[in-house]
């Protein structure tokens, strides 16, 4: 067991029981000045990411990956909008989710507290070290973040900004800390922390949250990988369809909510396979399809059972011709990983069947897949897509990073 790993925990668990009693005004102040903090220093946080960046792509790092590497004076606007958001929210802690009386006058409140403290280890993505260390400080946990070795020197100066941030509003700057060492021994050491972190939450490819489900000994919040479906029914706007297609394909195709599988009922795919086909490819995406697809667009490539698996992240989508709405969920419900699922229609009754019998954390009605997302729920940030189905499901903000606990007062009352 790292002992650099405890002495961090350890610290982590001071802070937790410091944050747990804060103020909502300070923790927002703090919030504050974590954005501002991240503006006065873009230019040092975009040099540290240009150097991750030439490392990652010298190393021949997929272009997918170094999309999701990527800062830009856009992205840490949004990382610094999403921080201000994050701080206009509602303070869950100390909420009273419900309340009564028993006939022996106590008095039973339950309400909501913080988790404690949060480990959350993740990827090629420096927004979630802001994104991560913002919603937990709201919701009263101290965070351990250890990010991926690709983006190790954005995710110092960003976690040193923050701290700095906690410290400078009178709070622990213990609170966020991240662990700098890409020991993967360290790693694990952190999964294994029980009795000082409270739960773990990997957010990364299915290879990282497998190996944080296979190792942690602390409990884990799985955040899922994104097989997401956009299913094009009979009675389908086709040129809405078309819109909501090249959205949830080509907007960002390296994120978790970008669709990877297109499914199109058979009685329009004669029409809209080819419209979309010549769109998709102007926009470089490579078409893998069912024998009926490439009976319409004979230069698609063939999909093997593999393709229905496959989380691409990259420019790749599967198309499949089916049979109806029955056919389309049960692909989605065979292959897809609980992520998000669409469907393109405007018949009624079909929307509500997909919405009723599609198991996803997120399934949606004529919009694109990739509103999947904290920022656009208006969570301010997410900490994670959670597929799972315990403790949480969805854009994990602020509520998910909160536990409750039973308040009982009483008068004086013991039990016969």
């Amino acid at each position: 067991m790292s002992e650099t790993i405890r002495r961090i925990a350890e610290r982590a668990r001071a802070a937790a029981m410091r944050l747990a009693g804060a103020s909502t005004a300070d923790k927002n102040a703090a919030l504050e000045g974590m954005a501002a903090g991240l503006c006065a220093h873009q230019d040092l946080i975009l040099q540290a990411n240009a150097q991750d960046v030439a490392t990652a792509r010298s190393r021949g790092t997929a272009e997918a990956l170094v999309d999701r590497l990527t800062l830009n004076p856009q992205r840490l606007g949004a990382m610094t909008e999403g921080l201000r958001q994050i701080a206009a929210l509602p303070d869950p802690v100390g909420e009273v989710l419900d309340g009564w009386r028993r006939p022996n006058g106590l008095e039973i409140q339950r309400v909501r507290v913080p988790l404690g403290v949060v480990g959350i280890i993740y990827e090629s993505r420096p927004n979630v070290t802001a994104d991560a260390a913002g919603l937990c400080f709201k919701s009263g946990n101290a965070c351990i973040l250890r990010g991926g070795s690709d983006a190790l020197g954005s995710n110092r100066v960003i976690a040193r900004v923050l701290a700095e941030a906690v410290e400078a509003a009178g709070l622990p700057r213990d609170a966020i800390q991240l662990v700098e060492s890409t020991d993967r021994e360290d790693a694990r050491s952190l999964m294994r922390m029980n009795g000082l972190v409270d739960v773990l939450i990997p957010r990364g490819g299915a290879g990282l949250i497998q190996s944080v489900i296979e190792n942690a000994t602390v409990p884990v919040i799985e955040t899922g990988t994104g097989n997401c479906h956009t299913y094009v029914d009979a009675t389908a706007d086709l040129d809405s369809a078309l819109a909501i297609v090249l959205n949830a394909k080509c907007s960002r195709p390296s994120v978790c909510n970008a669709m990877e599988t297109l499914l199109v009922h058979d009685v329009i795919a004669e029409e809209f396979l080819p419209r979309a086909s010549d769109q998709l490819r102007a926009r470089g995406v490579e078409i893998r399809g069912c024998p009926r697809t490439r009976e319409i667009l004979p230069d698609a490539k063939p999909a093997t059972e593999e393709d229905w698996h496959t989380e691409y992240l990259a420019l790749i989508l599967a198309v499949r011709v089916v049979e109806g709405l029955g056919d389309a969920i049960a692909h989605i419900n065979r292959y897809g990983t609980r992520h998000s699922e669409a469907i393109v229609t405007e018949d009624y009754t079909a929307a509500q069947r997909f919405l009723r019998e599609v198991d996803a954390a997120c399934v949606y009605v004529n919009a694109s897949t990739r509103f999947t997302d904290g920022y656009e729920f208006g969570f301010g940030a997410e900490v994670g897509i959670s597929n799972q189905k315990l403790h949480a499901r969805g854009p994990m903000g602020l509520p998910e990073l909160t536990t409750y606990k039973y308040v009982i007062r009483g008068t004086g009352q013991i039990r016969a």
